[in-house]
C-alpha cells in the first residue's frame, strides 16, 4: 500500500509541479503552482488596492454582527462560516507544516510563510467573494459554493461555457482527492505521531486510532454542516486559546533568544546558502506551507462560506480577510519562535530521526517540552482536537465535490470512503502521507488561481459599489439594530 501512494505522488509530482526554471536553479525546483500562488497574490493586491489592509477594520464588525440585515441569505451566521472554515485551516498545518518547512527550509521559511499569509488575505478575499456571487440554492437545502460553481458560471457568463465546465470537474475531482489527502490522511498520520508519543499503546495498533478517530468524525459529519457548524464553533477557539497561550509562555521564558531567533528567520529569507537550495529554495518552502495552513488560494474555504447569511457576496469576502492573518501571521509565526528559539530543528541535533520522518507535530511537541515539560500531553489532545476539527470540515468539502459530480443520492459512499481513509492513514508511513496529501492540495490551485485572474475584474466592481454604499451610509441604514 505505502509503495501505492509513493508511486502516485510521483506521478502527480511530475505531471503538475513541473520546475519553471527547468532545473536551471541548482539544488531548487519551484513548482508552477508555488509561482502560480505568488503571482495571484500580487497580483490581486495590486489590483484591490492593498483590500487586506484598508479593510481590515470593517472586516472585524462584520464578524461581530454589525452589518446584518433582513435580507440576509444562508444557512449559518458569518461567524460560524469562519470559524468552520477556520477549523479546517488552523490545525496541523500550523503546528506540524511550520515544523517541516523550517526543518527542510531553516528559519527564513518562516518570513516568506508570513508574506504569503499576507497576501493570502487578498486570495480568500476573491475567492470567497466569488463563491458566494454563484452559489447554488438546491430543493433540499443543499448550497453548492466554492470553485465548481465560481468557475463553471464565471466563464459560462464570460462566453466561455465549455472551458469552464471542465475547469470545474478538475477542480471538483482534486477537492476531493485533497480532502482525502490534505484534509484526512495528512492529519491523522501527523496526529497519530503526536499521540503514539504520549500514549505507546497506539505506537502498537496504530490502527485503533484510526478506528477511534474515524468514528468520532462519522458521528459528526453524518448530522450536515449545521453540526459540522456548531461542533467547530467550539473546538476552535479554544483549541487555538490554549495553544498560543503555551507559545506566548515559551516565547517569555525563552525572551532573551527572540532577538537571534528574529535575526535568524530574516537572514536566512534572503541567504543564499539557505539549506533548501537557496533563497529561491526557502521561497518555495514558505509559500508551499503558507497554502497549505492557510488555504489561500486553494479554492476549499470558499466552500463554508457559502453556507454564510449575508446579502453582498463581497461582505463574507471582508470576514474571510481574518483566516489568513489569523492561521498564518498570528498562529504560524508562533509556532516558528518557539521551534527557532528551541532549536529543535538543527539538522545535526538529538531530532534527526523526527526530521527526517518529517514528524513535524512530534517537532513541534519537543520544542514545547524544552519549557513545559508535561505540555505535550496536552499538545497531544490538542493535535488530537485539531486534527479531528480538520477533518469534519473538509469532509464538508469533499461532500459537496461529490455531490456536484454524483449527485446527493450517492453522498453516503463518499463518507464512507473518506471514513476508510481515516483508518487506512495509520498504517501507511508518515513522510508518504507528507508528499501525497502536499500533491493533492496544491493541485487545487492550478484551475482556482487562473479563475480568480480571469474573473479579478468583477470582483473589483462589486468591491466598488460596496464601498460607495459605505461610504454614503446606506449600508448603516440597512442594517438590523
Amino acid at each position: 500500500m505505502n509503495e501505492f501512494f509513493v508511486q502516485f505522488t510521483s506521478f502527480l509530482d511530475s505531471a503538475l509541479f513541473f520546475d519553471i526554471f527547468f532545473g536551471s536553479v541548482e539544488g531548487t525546483k519551484v513548482p508552477f503552482v508555488v509561482a502560480l500562488l505568488i503571482f495571484g497574490g500580487v497580483y490581486l493586491t495590486l489590483k484591490f488596492n492593498f483590500v487586506n489592509l484598508k479593510m481590515f477594520a470593517h472586516s472585524y464588525k462584520i464578524i461581530m454582527g454589525k452589518y446584518r440585515t433582513k435580507d440576509d441569505v444562508g444557512i449559518i451566521e458569518p461567524r460560524q462560516s469562519l470559524t468552520t472554515a477556520l477549523s479546517a485551516t488552523v490545525g496541523l498545518g500550523n503546528i506540524a507544516g511550520v515544523a517541516i518547512a523550517i526543518a527542510v527550509g531553516g528559519p527564513g521559511a518562516t518570513f516568506w510563510m508570513i508574506v504569503a499569509g499576507f497576501l493570502g488575505m487578498t486570495l480568500k478575499f476573491t475567492e470567497v467573494t466569488l463563491s458566494l456571487k454563484y452559489r447554488e440554492f438546491l430543493p433540499d437545502g443543499t448550497i453548492i459554493g466554492g470553485g465548481m460553481g465560481y468557475l463553471k458560471k464565471g466563464f459560462t457568463e464570460k462566453g466561455y461555457p465549455k472551458l469552464g465546465k471542465a475547469l470545474a470537474v478538475v477542480f471538483a475531482i482534486f477537492l476531493i482527492g485533497a480532502a482525502i489527502g490534505g484534509g484526512n490522511t495528512f492529519q491523522v498520520s501527523q496526529a497519530l505521531g503526536a499521540v503514539s508519543n504520549e500514549i505507546s499503546f497506539f505506537k502498537e495498533y496504530p490502527w485503533v486510532f484510526g478506528v477511534v478517530i474515524a468514528f468520532l468524525t462519522g458521528f459528526v459529519i453524518i448530522g450536515g454542516v449545521k453540526r459540522i457548524a456548531h461542533t467547530t464553533e467550539k473546538i476552535v477557539p479554544l483549541m487555538v486559546g490554549v495553544y498560543m497561550l503555551a507559545g506566548i509562555f515559551v516565547l517569555i521564558a525563552n525572551m532573551d533568544k527572540i532577538p537571534l531567533a528574529l535575526q535568524e528567520i530574516f537572514v536566512g529569507a534572503f541567504a543564499p546558502t539557505a539549506v533548501a537550495g537557496g533563497v529561491v529554495g526557502v521561497i518555495v518552502q514558505g509559500f508551499q506551507r503558507a497554502a497549505f495552513s492557510s488555504e489561500a488560494g486553494i479554492g476549499s474555504a470558499p466552500i463554508a462560506h457559502s453556507t454564510a447569511r449575508v446579502k453582498y457576496p463581497v461582505r463574507q469576502g471582508m470576514v474571510a480577510l481574518y483566516e489568513p492573518f489569523i492561521d498564518t501571521v498570528i498562529v504560524c509565526t508562533t509556532t516558528a519562535l518557539v521551534i527557532v528559539t528551541t532549536n529543535v530543528c538543527d539538522p545535526s541535533g538529538s531530532f534527526c530521526a523526527l526530521i527526517d520522518a518529517r514528524n513535524g507535530s512530534a517537532l513541534t511537541a519537543e520544542a514545547f517540552r524544552t519549557v513545559i515539560w508535561w505540555f505535550p500531553a496536552i499538545l497531544s489532545f490538542s493535535i488530537f482536537m485539531f486534527a479531528f476539527s480538520t477533518l469534519i470540515a473538509w469532509s464538508y468539502y469533499g461532500e459537496i465535490a461529490w455531490v456536484y459530480l454524483f449527485g446527493v443520492k450517492s453522498v453516503m459512499v463518499y463518507k464512507i470512503i473518506y471514513l476508510f481513509f481515516v483508518v487506512l492513514a495509520t498504517v501507511v508511513s508518515m513522510g508518504t502521507m507528507v508528499d501525497f496529501s502536499t500533491v493533492l492540495f496544491l493541485a487545487l490551485a492550478i484551475p482556482n488561481i487562473f479563475g480568480l485572474i480571469v474573473m479579478s475584474t468583477d470582483v473589483k466592481n462589486m468591491l466598488n459599489d460596496y464601498l460607495q454604499k459605505l461610504k454614503s451610509g446606506e449600508l448603516d441604514r440597512e442594517a438590523l439594530k
